[in-house]
């Protein structure tokens, strides 16, 4: 076997992982709707037109039960 290199992997984006999270639920956006209490708000954070506020993050952290790093 030859040497391998390693490479690290760049840290998703929030968006990046709230998008993931939600695949490996089989989440779509309205499946958010109840925690972020508005689908508009939910489409323009997985658009990237928009990042998710504290509030919100918390929502989304206790929903997933994932660390607060993750949408920080």
């Amino acid at each position: 076997m030859g040497t391998r290199e390693h490479h690290p992997l760049p840290d998703p984006s929030p968006r990046e992982m709230l998008v993931y999270l939600m695949e490996q639920r089989g989440l779509k956006q309205a499946g958010l709707v109840p925690i972020s209490e508005s689908r508009g708000y939910v489409s323009d954070v997985i658009d990237g037109k928009r990042a998710s506020s504290r509030t919100r993050a918390r929502h989304l952290v206790a929903y997933f039960t994932v660390s607060p790093e993750i949408f920080i």
